[in-house]
């Protein structure tokens, strides 16, 4: 038996028979050297490891330890670390020795320990976060291999986390304080603001309430106002157009300037609250500058040749679009300035077409501004200049009333000048195209005053003021006309006898609710027959405009001015075209 086992012995060892040797040989070589590459490679892991590799015995101490293990732990030697002996561990765990227990007796129980967060403590007294997993080796009874990788920098990350979480909910926590108290202000301020703006619509309405009031008595007042001034006025024209001694006729000349003055005053301070409160829509028409320029010349060619001036116009066949009454108002301004500022030449109305649009011109030949003078020419009660001798000095508002009004209709106003020689001034509105050259807002044409085409004319006049009356009938008949009187619809069928008048002047506002409107309608309905007529009144509100357009009757406003009366009284009866206001 011991022969048999020295035997094989000797054939494993390579010591037998040649025959033996040669057979077993190669393949023990082959398998040691693949023995050797497994060793070296284990080796090289164990080595090169980043984490801690070791071996250990529980009373015994550190059987072997890789570099990771002895960076981590401080060691410059496995043989350094091992010579600590059996207390080792207790130096290296920060628990001490009742934390090596608690491992011990969960490696008995269990066989292994996995995921253990601990501290260790390295030499030189540093202490680092690690996870070590720990088991007991099964080949040899007693014996532990661990694996320990350093947490530390982990913990760090961990711990600088939730210091920032923390900052970070505390600085939300701030945060929403702040929102809140923000929310807080906002709120009052809220709050606040909904009592200022109950404050501003309570004060809004107020001034509105106010306005209206202000409006309806200025209205009133107005009305009131320009009932007398208008009686006074037309019974100063018809003194004017008689025959008296000079001195007479001086003193009515001065009272006639006064009172024009006076109601130009009061027109332009109604006209400057009207546009300031937007009370003034416009009525966008075709308008013929030819009827423009005619009838601007009609009104003021007597002004001219009493001043000894020229005044004539271009003639063109243009359209322009524009609200043809407010148009005429800028350029009744500028031809009325234009007579007021030049002692002596001429006055002439032009035309430049450009582009899509017309600029109607007034030249002068008057005494001209400054360059200085001219930023200012449109403010309220602005005036450079002495007027000519006999003519009434204005108040300053005609222009500041100019510049609104072309506000309102969207047109360019300018004006050039040079001093002593003469002004320019223009509206640019825009142009009307020839296929849209249908329809065209009347004004009264251009009538000669060397024919009197109101001689022996039947004319019905109807107001409730005696006075104004009286006044009307005094002009109308200076002027040749056959004229009746009355004050409603009952006392005019009796002035007229049966006998319908060929024009009607009615006023607006009659006695007990009755409007002139409503009486020439009845008149019409009762002679069967289109009666022209023209609405006279000192009501600016013209509330009444629908059913006038309907009747075709064009408005004349009080104060009249007896050129314009002269001319609308000839064109109504001469041409009978239909008059559009």
């Amino acid at each position: 038996m011991a022969k048999h086992s020295e035997e094989i012995l000797t054939g494993l060892l390579g010591l037998g028979e040649q025959s033996s040797r040669k057979s077993h040989y190669p393949e023990l070589l082959q398998q040691l050297q693949q023995l050797e590459r497994e060793r070296n490679r284990y080796k090289w892991l164990f080595e090169h490891a980043n984490y801690g590799v070791f071996q250990a015995r529980a009373n015994n101490g550190f059987r072997a330890a890789n570099p990771a293990l002895l960076s981590l732990l401080g060691y410059e030697s496995a043989e350094q670390l091992m010579a600590g002996g059996a207390t080792i561990a207790e130096q290296i765990f920060c628990g001490g020795r009742s934390e090596i227990n608690k491992i011990q007796h969960q490696l008995v129980k269990e066989g292994s320990v996995q995921g253990y967060e601990t501290r260790f403590r390295s030499r030189d007294g540093q202490e680092h976060d690690v996870i070590i997993n720990l088991f007991l080796n099964t080949d040899e009874p007693g014996l532990i291999e661990g694996f320990v990788a350093n947490i530390s920098e982990r913990k760090k990350a961990q711990q600088r986390m939730l210091q920032l979480n923390q900052e970070l909910e505390q600085r939300v926590a701030e945060r929403t304080a702040e929102l809140h108290d923000s929310n807080l202000h906002l709120q009052q301020q809220i709050r606040q603001r909904e009592q200022v703006e109950q404050a501003l619509r309570e004060a809004r309405d107020a001034a509105e309430a106010a306005n209206r009031s202000k409006d309806k008595y200025l209205a009133a007042a107005s009305h009131d106002l320009l009932q007398p001034l208008n009686a006074a006025r037309l019974l100063i024209s018809t003194l004017l157009e008689r025959s008296m001694p000079a001195a007479e006729q001086h003193l009515v000349q001065r009272a006639h300037l006064a009172l024009e003055g006076a109601e130009d005053l009061l027109n332009d301070l109604l006209d400057i609250a009207r546009l300031d409160q937007l009370a003034v829509t416009p009525a966008y028409a075709t308008c013929s500058v030819a009827e423009l320029y005619d009838s601007l010349l009609s009104e003021f060619e007597p002004i001219a040749q009493q001043s000894g001036l020229r005044l004539s116009a271009f003639s063109s066949r243009l359209q322009v679009r524009s609200d043809c009454h407010l148009l005429m108002r800028i350029l009744r301004n500028f031809v009325s300035n234009a007579c007021r500022y030049t002692p002596s030449g001429r006055i002439f109305l032009g035309v430049r077409k450009r582009g899509k649009h017309v600029r109607l011109e007034v030249w002068d030949t008057g005494i001209g501004l400054d360059k200085d003078q001219l930023g200012a020419v449109f403010q309220e009660f602005r005036q450079f200049s002495q007027v000519q001798s006999g003519m009434r000095k204005g108040v300053g508002l005609g222009l500041a009333i100019v510049e609104r009004i072309a506000d309102i209709l969207e047109a360019r106003i300018q004006v050039r000048s040079q001093p002593g020689r003469g002004s320019c001034f223009s509206v640019e509105v825009p142009l009307v195209c020839e296929q849209e050259q249908l329809i065209t807002a009347r004004l009264p044409l251009a009538v000669s005053q060397s024919v009197n085409q109101l001689q022996n004319r039947r004319v019905l006049v109807i107001d409730n003021e005696p006075d104004i009356l009286l006044s009307m009938s005094a002009l109308l008949e200076q002027w040749q006309c056959q004229v009746c009187v009355a004050s409603n619809f009952a006392e005019a069928l009796q002035a007229l006898r049966e006998n319908p008048p060929e024009i009607i002047l009615a006023d607006l506002h009659l006695d007990d609710g009755n409007n002139g409107l409503e009486v020439v309608a009845q008149l019409r309905h009762y002679f069967n027959d289109n009666i022209p007529a023209v609405l006279i009144t000192a009501d600016h509100s013209d509330e009444l405009a629908t059913l006038r357009k309907q009747l075709d009757i064009p408005v004349l406003n009080k104060p009249v001015r007896p050129n314009k009366l002269r001319a609308i009284l000839s064109q109504r009866l001469g041409s009978q075209l239909p008059v559009s206001n």
